[in-house]
């Protein structure tokens, strides 16, 4: 389904570079401005500085005189504004339009207003819906920038959004034969402390190889425990020679 971003009387660069990171954040790349106030705002440092490498969203955008240009082979409209007007189409959240638009094949533009004075009434009449974002009654005025994202997220979501890839990390677990000689290993350390008495155990080392099972310890977690294990036995034998822990002070 394709969809367009429709900036009407865009007067800052920076919002048009912010407009354009957006975009490809959610995979758009269709962005067309009417009237803006620079005519070179395609190029200007900050536009270019905030789209943060987004140049290839603002390399196909298109600069139009007006609406009917920019809403050129568009079967759908929606505007973007705060408060319902009369007369105008149904006022909806984006998500609760957003999931019945995307089951119907036709192309979308969402349209956003200048940053002073928002839509005309003229422009939004036009279209078939209002998008109002949810937000604090009290103060719910959005940088367009940040409307654009919001938008965008939103119409992603709705069209099946992006799969999330989890970092990709060799991690081995340790095997059963690991895990036993690990607990040998801090057996003997732990006696060596004398926390384990060797002849009142208790259930101390089976509760351990279930807390370890439960833990699905890897094999590099098991190489850390044994190292823990050997440097107590290392100073348990030292301290037993009589020789100073390490941590002792002259």
């Amino acid at each position: 389904m394709h969809t367009r971003f429709v900036l009407i009387d865009t007067s800052h660069a920076g919002n048009v570079g912010a407009a354009a990171r957006a975009l490809k954040t959610m995979g758009f790349d269709d962005l067309v401005l009417v009237s803006p106030r620079w005519a070179n705002v395609l190029r200007r440092e900050e536009t270019i500085q905030r789209a943060s490498g987004a140049l290839d969203v603002l390399a196909k955008a298109r600069i139009v005189d007006t609406l009917d240009e920019a809403l050129e082979g568009v079967h759908h409209i929606c505007a973007t504004a705060m408060t319902p007007r009369d007369f105008g189409p149904p006022t909806l959240a984006p998500r609760e339009h957003f999931a019945t638009l995307a089951q119907t094949p036709q192309s979308v533009a969402f349209l956003f207003g200048s940053e002073r004075f928002g839509m005309r009434n003229e422009d939004v009449y036009r279209c078939h819906t209002c998008l109002s974002i949810p937000s604090n009654p009290q103060f719910g005025s959005l940088n367009i920038g940040a409307a654009i994202q919001v938008i965008a997220y939103d119409w992603r979501l709705a069209l099946g959004g992006f799969a999330v890839h989890p970092a990709t990390t060799s991690v081995q677990l340790a095997d059963a034969v690991q895990v036993s000689g690990m607990l040998s290993h801090l057996e003997q350390s732990l006696v060596a402390l004398g926390f384990l008495d060797p002849a009142a155990p208790k259930k101390l080392m089976p509760r351990l190889n279930q807390l370890f099972n439960r833990a699905g310890v890897t094999q590099e977690e098991v190489h850390i425990l044994r190292g823990i294990a050997k440097a107590i036995l290392q100073q348990s034998e030292g301290m037993s020679k009589g020789e100073k822990p390490y941590n002792s002070t002259k």
